[in-house]
This record gives C-alpha cells, sequence and structure tokens, in this order.
C-alpha cells in the first residue's frame, strides 16, 4: 500500500469544506466539517492562505486564486480531451488524419490533430503559425477574417512559396480567398507539402473563426472531395463539443 501523507490530506479536506460554501466558512466550521482538531485547521488554513489556496475575508474562509487555477487548469484538460474524442471519431469516420484549428490573437493554432499509424497526419515541417497561406487550414481561417486581420496577418507573414506549387503572391492568394463562396470547402494541393492533398471546412462557433480539416496522400487525391464530404456531413452533431472548446 503506499504512504499518504495525512498533512496533504487535512489539507485537501479543508479545500473541499470551503469550496462548499460560495460565501466562505469560518475556521471553527471548516475544522469541524473536515474532522480536524481546532489548532491542525488553524496550522493548515494559515498555510493554505499563505499559498494561494484560501483567501480570509471578514473572519471567513474562501477559495483563493491559486485553487481558481487549479479548477481552470481541470477545465481546460477536460476540454481538450472532448476535443481529441470528437477528433478520433471523425478520424474513425472518414478513414483519414483530422486536424482542428482556430485563429486566436492573430494567430493560427492547430488545437488537435487525430491520425492513426496507417494514415499519418502531414508533419508540421514549416510553422504552421506562419504559413497560413500554403495550407488548407490556414486558406480557411483567413478567409473568415475581415481584410484588416488579414492584412494583420500577412505583415507578419509575408507570402512566400515554400513548394513549387505555393500561390506566388499575396494578389493571388486574395484572389482566391475572395472567390470562396461561404462555407465552402478549400483544397490545397501540395502548396504545403509534397506528395500531401488537403482540404479544410469553416466552423461556425460564434465570432471565432475555426476549421477542420484532412489530409491524404497525394496517391489518394481521388477520393479528397468525397471525405470532406463525408466530414462535412458528420462535423454538426458534435459541433457544440467543437465551439465549446474554442476557449481552451
Amino acid at each position: 500500500m503506499p504512504t499518504l501523507i495525512g498533512s496533504v490530506q487535512r489539507a485537501l479536506r479543508l479545500l473541499e469544506a470551503a469550496g462548499s460554501h460560495s460565501g466562505g466558512a469560518p475556521a471553527k466550521q471548516l475544522a469541524r466539517e473536515a474532522g480536524l482538531p481546532l489548532p491542525t485547521a488553524y496550522h493548515l488554513l494559515r498555510t493554505l492562505t499563505h499559498e494561494g489556496y484560501l483567501r480570509r475575508e471578514c473572519g471567513v474562509f474562501v477559495l483563493g486564486d491559486a485553487a481558481a487555477r487549479l479548477a481552470v487548469g481541470g477545465l481546460q484538460q477536460k476540454r481538450r480531451s472532448m476535443i481529441l474524442d470528437s477528433l478520433a471519431h471523425f478520424r474513425d469516420v472518414v478513414g483519414a488524419p483530422v486536424y482542428f484549428a482556430v485563429y486566436r490573437e492573430g494567430e493560427i493554432e492547430v488545437v488537435g490533430v487525430s491520425d492513426t499509424p496507417g494514415s499519418p497526419a502531414c508533419e508540421e515541417w514549416a510553422d504552421f503559425r506562419a504559413t497560413g497561406y500554403a495550407h488548407a487550414i490556414g486558406q480557411c481561417l483567413l478567409g473568415q477574417l475581415d481584410e484588416d486581420a488579414r492584412r494583420d496577418y500577412y505583415d507578419r507573414h509575408p507570402v512566400e512559396a515554400i513548394t513549387p506549387y505555393t500561390v506566388r503572391d499575396l494578389r493571388s492568394l486574395e484572389s482566391r480567398i475572395g472567390a470562396l463562396r461561404r462555407m465552402q470547402p478549400v483544397i490545397e494541393r501540395q502548396e504545403y507539402a509534397l506528395g500531401t492533398v488537403c482540404a479544410a471546412i469553416p466552423i461556425t462557433a460564434g465570432d471565432a473563426a475555426a476549421t477542420m480539416a484532412i489530409s491524404l496522400p497525394l496517391r489518394q487525391e481521388d477520393r479528397l472531395l468525397y471525405v470532406v464530404d463525408r466530414l462535412r456531413s458528420e462535423v454538426g452533431a458534435l459541433l457544440s463539443t467543437l465551439s465549446f472548446s474554442i476557449s481552451i
């Protein structure tokens, strides 16, 4: 049986007791609810307050900022797990690697990827954030932004060819983005990675720009439209999960 540290157990019981009172509770009440002698409770409460896990206000103890950060971290972990579970579902349905990405604080962020050993995801050989003009994920996200937001991105990440198939200049890229119809998938063939074709669909999630995408080896290009259409038909059922998780 593993060795248990009694002081840690007692401190956790005090935190649980404090967390059950939104308006806080005095030391005597917390000691009673945690099943601790009052002197022990006082000692642990002082320590927990010093470390920021509790805060004393008007004679009662309430949860402090450090405890709140623990709760936020747990919620973020739960959200990320929900994202990965959703992506794994889509991956199995469409039979291809699936990506989920958002545009946040001026940068492209791939939140999650789900693939298999037999169908590996595209290797990030050039920074995804800086090469949004070259891959389907980035083009799909940029297409959801207004002109000022796109210009800000281009100022920080100028368009340049990274393969022989990459769009050659900003004017050509903007022409392509301007021709996209609402909710139309973005198709990209070897513009980011040689031997790989990709497609991305825009995701409506409040005010956030988001996308889901798939990639295939060039030899399977004939499957691309079928796979992305299958993905698009499956997304609606789990869209609320993805929308909820954008705040990760």
